[in-house]
């Protein structure tokens, strides 16, 4: 070995040393995601195009795994620790224990996951969709847009946070419209459109002529019987554009983005993300009403863009 070689093998030893994190300056921090339904899910869907986002800008290796059943995602979830991802995202709401015994058991990974508990010191953050302010807007487009004044919604489990955007929604219909009536079902998953259709189905049957598509399958019901839909957390107009009237958008990447900054800044701790997909952070809006625009009464637009926020009777309680 040369004289010249043996001084730059030493001068890079030592920089090293003295700054441990240079040499991984260079290296992609590693991610993972473990969801339990398909990529297409609309909630998971919001996640996974964050990810890929920021995979396509260079700033992670990301690897996911989708259609988790809840008796492998322990499992899963060790198999990514374990596998020296950083990060590790996904949704926890029917495996909330097993989730949380695997982050006391890898304090050293940094886990944001969707869930209804709190977060979990030293390394367990939680988020959800919050976005019922924009629930709110999209439920006085429908109250201003039903002529039977009765409105149908399909939603997946009757819990907390598919509550918070339905009672936002069904506050928003019935400020623009008080004689509106509302019918709800719940098909007990969150990835069945067969059965979501059906429900749908049968309240378009008892006169509905709107329906809240909190579940994928409703705005194919809607279209078949040549009613209105209103999406939740992604725009679909562009699938049915004479039946999507406008949805309510969840934007993940202010979430993720802030999480990935913490991470590799060494300053990731437990803590509540749910504001992150407020409206006044960018993580929700009202979509354009695009094929709509000249279809929707003309007072309703601009009540929809005076509200800010629902009230606090309508807020108290989507995935």
């Amino acid at each position: 070995m040369t004289l010249a070689r043996r001084h730059v093998l030493a001068l890079a030893a030592a920089i090293a040393a003295s700054a441990p994190g240079f040499a991984l300056a260079q290296a992609k921090m590693k991610v993972a995601a473990i969801y339990t339904v398909p990529y297409e899910q609309q909630w998971v869907s919001r996640i996974h195009k964050a990810l890929k986002a920021a995979e396509a800008r260079g700033e992670i290796e990301y690897k996911s795994s989708e259609n988790v059943a809840n008796a492998d995602y322990e499992r899963v979830m060790r198999e990514y620790a374990t596998g020296g991802n950083q990060l590790i995202l996904g949704e926890v709401f029917g495996v909330e224990a097993a989730a949380r015994k695997v982050a006391k058991d890898f304090p050293k990974t940094s886990f944001l996951m969707g869930s209804s508990g709190k977060p979990q010191a030293p390394n367990f953050s939680v988020f959800d969709n919050y976005i019922r302010e924009p629930a709110y807007l999209t439920g006085m487009i429908a109250g201003g847009m039903t002529k039977t004044h009765k409105i149908g919604m399909v939603g997946g489990f009757p819990i907390p946070e598919v509550n918070r955007l339905m009672h936002a929604f069904m506050a928003g219909a019935g400020e623009t419209n008080p004689k509106v009536e509302f019918t709800v079902t719940f098909i007990n998953s969150w990835f069945d459109p067969p059965k979501a259709k059906e429900a749908a189905f049968a309240m378009i049957d008892k006169g509905a002529d709107v329906m809240y598509a909190e579940r994928f399958g409703v705005s194919d019901a809607a279209k078949e019987r040549g009613k209105l839909a209103v999406g939740n957390v992604i725009n679909t107009q562009d699938k049915y554009p004479e039946t999507v009237v406008t949805s309510a958008l969840w934007n993940m990447e202010p979430t993720v983005d802030r999480a990935l900054k913490l991470v590799k800044e060494g300053k990731f701790t437990a803590e509540d993300y749910g504001p992150f997909s407020m409206m006044k952070h960018k993580g929700s809006e009202l979509a354009p009403l695009g094929t709509f625009a000249s279809k929707v009464p003309a007072d309703v637009p601009p009540r929809c863009r005076r509200a800010r926020r629902p009230s606090s009777k309508a807020s108290s309680s989507s995935r």
